[in-house]
């Protein structure tokens, strides 16, 4: 059953939207990559135009900017779980078994391949209202001036230069699947020490991906050194 925010009629086309390489005996025609690849198309369209339309002050690299930190994993993960996707996902019983429900690189595929789905069916316009309507939080948010929200790598220099006077540096760790479906392991390491690591559907969302949790270990570790400070002025 479509849910009803998705202005979809086609039950067929739905399924297919929603069948990963795993659970199809052709992953060319039966399954959803080449909707995701048309989808992911007409997405970044919709979104340029969106911000060509709406930013007239805004350069080339403010645009880009914000349009990278609306079109990626993250947030197209959060609206295919708003929209109950993973629940109708199909999967091949190994893919199940190993977590591909909750996958967000998988999730991002789905919302992307529903989009491509909307866009054959009804055409742009239709596709354009779906898209605007799921992600305005996040158009609102880099409207609001804030380009690039999920942009972990700078904020973890700034952090590191600050705390340390020091830089971190990345390295793909692990590189696995399809030359059109990688996934990247990438690490952070300072001082020749890997403290953390991230995962993405590119070297660049590796990065983004480890950086954020690098960010959180260490907020986590000041505010244990500032608590335990506290105890000691107290004592």
């Amino acid at each position: 059953m479509i849910p009803k925010p998705i202005p979809l009629k086609s039950e067929a086309l739905f399924k297919l939207a929603m069948r990963h390489r795993s659970a199809a005996e052709d992953s060319v025609t039966e399954s959803y990559e080449r909707l995701e690849f048309y989808g992911d198309a007409v997405l970044s369209l919709i979104i340029a135009q969106y911000l060509y339309e709406h930013h007239p002050d805004w350069d080339q690299g403010n645009m880009s900017k914000a349009r990278s930190s609306v079109v990626q994993e993250a947030p197209l993960a959060d609206r295919a779980l708003a929209l109950g996707l993973d629940a109708l996902l199909e999967l091949g019983p190994g893919e199940e078994i190993s977590g591909g429900r909750n996958r967000p690189g998988i999730l991002c595929d789905i919302f992307e391949s529903v989009i491509g789905a909307i866009y054959i069916e009804s055409g742009l316009e239709k596709a354009r209202w779906f898209v605007l309507e799921q992600l305005d939080d996040y158009l609102m948010q880099v409207s609001a001036g804030d380009v690039s929200p999920n942009d972990f790598k700078s904020r973890l220099q700034e952090v590191s230069q600050a705390l340390w006077r020091k830089t971190p540096t990345y390295k793909v760790a692990n590189e696995n699947g399809l030359a059109h479906d990688k996934r990247f392991t990438v690490q952070v390491i300072f001082d020749n020490e890997v403290i953390a690591e991230g995962k993405g559907r590119s070297k660049k969302e590796g990065e983004q991906a480890a950086a954020k949790d690098a960010l959180e270990i260490i907020e986590r570790a000041q505010r244990s050194k500032k608590l335990l400070a506290e105890q000691q002025i107290d004592i």
